[in-house]
């Protein structure tokens, strides 16, 4: 072989390593390492929205994951060498800061903070910051309303500002110990290149723009003053943290001699810029303008791109505009979903319906209903309304329920809910002129449930693909290895080469999508009710309808 790549991908439960051949994007070798601590890795206590990681996971599982990838790639490639792995590319989940020491070591690695909650990495499904979030929101409205508009009209619990805010209010502590916090994203490409001097780490654009406000418009991140207002420690942060954001065709270091030497690799080695891991997921489908990419996974993200010389409207209810955040030369513009595949788990993990069903029994009994069988309708907002809501104090419900209701019926109602809350998306993108034509889709959840993906095709009247790799985070990491070690000279030419367009489509249904199109006019009115304070009517009709159509789904 000529060369090839090496993506990290470091989600919720697990990082993935993935060793590709630049020249065709074959995959000859893959490692995951499964987070140890906690439940699945996040780590839990008594407040509901409290979600944590030790980053003492990211360094084990870097170690792990890469030399498994990299054994396996020697099996399948009997002549691979350390010289042949050229670049490096990394992804993780967003918004998830670290406070770090002025050696740049996370808090949480040294023994003061060993076993402190608020010194470990502040996951991004971390709601602890509600009340920070709506204080930003309503500051930014009186004196910085255009921080606002490019991120969808309202500032999330789940992103940087709210959760170091909140830090600093519950454990002021650890906000002093810390020189500066970095999202996960760039801490790992700063542990792989050895930078020991928080000045030196190398941001990127991507969680910089989606999730800390940060734009070449006003210079950058929030001012200063604007943070003082929050509080005047907010304020002196502003000069710890950077004055600038890099795209993913950047480098932001070389593989330090110690990583080089436990990785067996070569020192020096390209490590490109991070990014979010939906977003380098979407590179790895081959994003491109009219394309929606959506991963699917414990939550779900949708990405679409438009070239930076047209101008995009800003789009109230989505996570942000951002000029090359997702695909350098263009727009990246992102919504998604607090949760998807969390949303299921909850029904089978922590409900166990029917004395502990499994996903696989669950599907396949609701496999064999039709579209308003069950009479059932759910909202989807277990944890919360991403988008294009942006409310995180609205919940999850179920309507229509009787004595009758099964716990597969309630598993579909569950999984149409979410295929819902995609098309909202969809529709709210359309609305602003961001045309949506075809949708591409990757994570765990579209590559096992081939029932949900029908559900979603049929749900948005639109034919849905799989990408081309079951692991399209890791994937669009080695993309951008691949440009940052020069082997393409941007990312059109490396996507061409290294990422597959995918085989399996699911086109929608006529019938179905009727039905769905009556449901999803209920869904709405649920939607608008619970989470809107302009609806003004009556939900007197939403019971008897779904009862009409279950009558008829059930052949009268």
């Amino acid at each position: 072989m000529a060369t090839c790549t090496l993506g990290l991908d470091f989600g919720t439960n697990s990082v993935r390593a993935l060793v590709v051949d630049t020249a065709d994007g074959r995959e000859v070798g893959t490692g995951v390492f499964e987070y140890e601590r906690g439940d699945a890795g996040v780590l839990l206590s008594s407040d509901p929205n409290l979600a944590r990681q030790h980053p003492a996971e990211y360094v084990k599982g870097t170690e792990l994951a890469v030399k498994a990838a990299l054994d396996a790639a020697r099996e399948a490639v009997s002549d691979l060498s350390a010289e042949d792995v050229v670049g490096i590319g990394v992804d993780a989940t967003g918004s998830t800061p670290v406070p770090v020491g002025a050696d740049c070591v996370p808090l949480a690695l040294g023994d003061h903070f060993a076993d402190d909650l608020d010194a470990m990495a502040w996951l991004w499904k971390d709601h602890t910051a509600l009340a920070e979030a709506d204080e930003i929101t309503r500051l930014a409205a009186a004196e910085r309303p255009r921080y606002l508009a490019k991120c969808g009209g309202a500032y999330s619990c789940e992103w940087f500002f709210s959760k170091v805010l909140h830090c600093l209010r519950a454990r002021p502590k650890v906000f002093d110990a810390a020189a500066t916090w970095v999202e996960e994203s760039d801490l790992i490409p700063a542990m792989l290149s050895g930078v020991s001097d928080p000045a030196n780490i190398v941001r990127n654009v991507c969680a910089a723009g989606h999730k800390a406000m940060y734009n070449p418009e006003w210079g950058g991140l929030p001012d200063a003053e604007f943070l003082a207002m929050l509080d005047p420690k907010m304020g002196e942060l502003r000069a710890r943290l950077y004055e600038r954001a890099h795209t993913i065709a950047e480098k932001a270091g070389g593989l330090s001699r110690a990583w080089a030497a436990k990785l067996g690799l070569r020192e020096g080695t390209p490590v490109a810029v991070g990014a979010l891991d939906a977003h380098m997921g979407a590179v790895g489908s081959g994003v491109a303008p009219g394309t929606l990419v959506k991963i699917l996974g414990t939550s779900g993200c949708d990405m679409v791109v438009a070239p930076l010389e047209r101008e995009v409207a800003d789009i109230p209810g989505i996570c942000g505009i951002v000029p090359e955040s997702i695909l350098p030369g263009h727009h990246g513009l992102e919504a998604g979903q607090a949760a998807v595949g969390d949303v299921f788990n909850w029904w089978v993990k922590v409900v166990k319906p029917g004395g502990g069903m499994s996903h696989e029994e669950l599907t396949a009994e609701a496999e064999r209903l039709s579209p308003g069988e069950s009479g059932l309708l759910a909202l989807d907002w277990n944890n919360g309304n991403r988008n294009v809501l942006a409310d995180q104090l609205v919940t999850g419900l179920l309507v229509g329920s009787t004595l009758h209701s099964s716990p597969a019926e309630i598993y579909r109602a569950l999984i149409e809910a979410t295929a819902f809350g995609a098309l909202t998306i969809i529709r709210r993108f359309e609305e602003y002129g961001v045309a949506v034509g075809d949708v591409v889709t990757g994570g765990g959840i579209a590559e096992k449930n081939a029932m949900l993906m029908q559900i979603y095709a049929d749900v948005t009247g639109r034919p849905w693909r799989l990408a081309g790799s079951a692991q399209a985070c890791a994937l669009g990491a080695a993309v951008s290895g691949a440009v940052a070690a020069g082997v393409y000279p941007d990312f059109q030419a490396a996507q061409a080469k290294m990422c597959r367009p995918g085989t399996v489509s699911y086109e929608p249904r006529a019938e179905a999508q009727a039905v769905y199109a009556e449901l999803y006019r209920l869904y709405m009115q649920l939607h608008d009710a619970f989470g809107t304070e302009e609806y003004s009517g009556s939900l007197h009709n939403v019971m008897k309808r779904l009862i009409e159509l279950r009558t008829a789904a059930r052949g009268g």
